[in-house]
């Protein structure tokens, strides 16, 4: 890839990275202002019209097969239905700040699942990851290392957990078919799920979606099409210039930029032992997901040895 290509894909993914940082706050502020699972159903709707509209416009659909429609409705379910109900209703409960470095630990515990289902090999290195990762979690609990949790955690380890799950059918489902075309779906579908649940639980919350003031309206169509929209879409194209461990290093920018925004925007105050967790957390992403045995620790010469 030409330098010039490089850089531009580089630069695309670190913007992806701040505007999923600024997400979790805009979240925040969204299901302050709106009944939270009704919020969540329009704002994945529109970001399904937008990827769709961008997938037709860019590229005929595939026709799926009973297999790839298995799979992909598995990840609908766990990806857009479960993880962001409980993102939405977790966010209603605790900090922004809190809630980024949850779903920090969203790529050490997709790389735990790989181990687990798809058959990748879990080494001592991971296994150190696991335990800085165990750590930081700790000290995000409140710096005290408990092991009692608010109920909003919960809901954010949940969600987190559900998305990882949901990767693992991404993976198989890409396999054979455009990721572009299965995020527009997922999206789209999804959207119709999460709207049903939220006539379930919030009977009035389509007529809440009214009144609230032009610059809430503002964030909501940034969190859906800038966020979510584009955004995955980007880094979908990212994974495959790159690959997929240069991309997945990016994501250890989300949890400080949601930290610095969330203190910026929120004026949520920003601890010693949340910035403690942060650093174990990522040296836990680094070496559980497999990045640093394969960059830094092979690479390391043995002694005695020429080179």
């Amino acid at each position: 890839m030409e330098k010039r290509a490089l850089l531009l894909t580089y630069g695309l993914i670190f913007f992806v990275m701040v505007s999923w940082g600024l997400n979790v706050v805009m979240l925040k502020l969204l299901v302050e202002a709106f009944p939270p699972q009704t919020m969540t159903a329009f704002r994945i709707l529109t970001a399904g019209i937008v990827t769709i509209l961008i997938v037709l416009f860019g590229s005929s659909f595939q026709s799926l097969s009973k297999r790839e429609w298995r799979y992909t409705l598995l990840g609908m379910v766990f990806g857009v239905v479960l993880h962001h109900t409980f993102l939405a209703q977790g966010l209603t409960m605790i900090d922004a700040s809190n809630a980024v470095l949850i779903l920090a630990l969203l790529p050490l515990t997709t790389a735990l699942f790989a181990v687990f289902f798809l058959g990748e090999a879990l080494t001592k290195w991971r296994l150190l990851g696991i335990c800085f990762a165990l750590i930081g979690v700790f000290f995000i609990q409140g710096g005290i290392g408990s092991f009692q949790m608010e109920k909003g955690e919960v809901y954010l380890f949940i969600a987190m957990i559900v998305q990882a799950i949901s990767f693992i059918f991404i993976k198989k489902t890409t396999a054979t078919l455009d990721s572009k075309q299965v995020t527009a779906m997922m999206l789209l579908f999804g959207s119709i799920g999460l709207l049903l649940v939220s006539l379930v639980v919030e009977p009035t919350g389509v007529g809440s979606m009214m009144g609230a003031s032009p610059f809430i309206y503002i964030v909501f169509f940034f969190s859906a099409i800038v966020a979510t929209a584009v955004g995955h879409f980007v880094f979908n194209a990212a994974i495959q210039k790159i690959g997929a461990g240069q991309t997945a290093i990016f994501n250890n920018f989300v949890p400080f930029f949601g930290l610095v925004f969330s203190a910026i925007f929120l004026k949520e105050t920003i601890y010693l032992y949340q910035l403690v967790g942060f650093l174990f957390i990522v040296a836990g992403v680094l070496f559980g997901t497999g990045y640093a045995e394969k960059h830094w620790v092979r690479k390391v010469p043995i002694q005695g040895k020429s080179m």
